[in-house]
């Protein structure tokens, strides 16, 4: 059966495809509704956490910006202090001194970076993690039914051993 990617990534139709394919399989004991419906609960789990990601990636990107204009606002008071000091010995102190300062906040903003962005992923990951274990527990279900279901409708084969009581 043949699919345009249109078609396929049209969340209103992925369902009634998905359902319409599965009971072309005719599987015995498959209930198509639950099936359509842990995947419906696939796309909400992967929409939630690539929202989590986003929202994840707007916070960093808007303490980015915090950074940049703090960034800029230290460097012209900075400037202005370099400008003011007096001899060529106490310029290059106070360089120094500018200097470090700087490297110990880059280094704070980057770790405080560094974690937002761990969050951020974390918290994606968490949610895609419990919903893949949640499936998996779904289709072992679904495949446990199925062999009762088959089982109950396969006839005793004839001339079989029969249990000794």
């Amino acid at each position: 059966m043949t699919q345009s990617t249109s078609n396929f990534f049209n969340h209103e139709n992925f369902t009634e495809t998905l359902a319409n394919q599965l009971k072309g399989y005719g599987l015995p004991g498959l209930n198509v509704e639950a099936v359509v419906a842990g995947q419906r609960r696939n796309v909400e789990a992967l929409a939630h956490a690539s929202r989590a990601a986003f929202e994840g990636a707007q916070a960093v990107a808007k303490r980015q910006s915090e950074i940049l204009q703090e960034t800029m606002t230290q460097t012209s008071k900075s400037v202005e202090t370099l400008a003011q000091a007096g001899s060529p010995s106490e310029v290059v102190a106070k360089q120094a001194e500018l200097a470090k300062g700087a490297f110990e906040k880059a280094l704070g903003n980057m770790r405080e970076l560094a974690e937002m962005v761990t969050k951020a992923q974390q918290g994606a990951i968490d949610i895609m993690s419990g919903r893949i274990s949640q499936s998996l527990d779904e289709v072992k279900d679904m495949a446990l039914k199925m062999k009762e279901a088959s089982a109950a409708k396969t006839p005793p084969i004839a001339g079989a051993a029969t249990a000794r009581v």
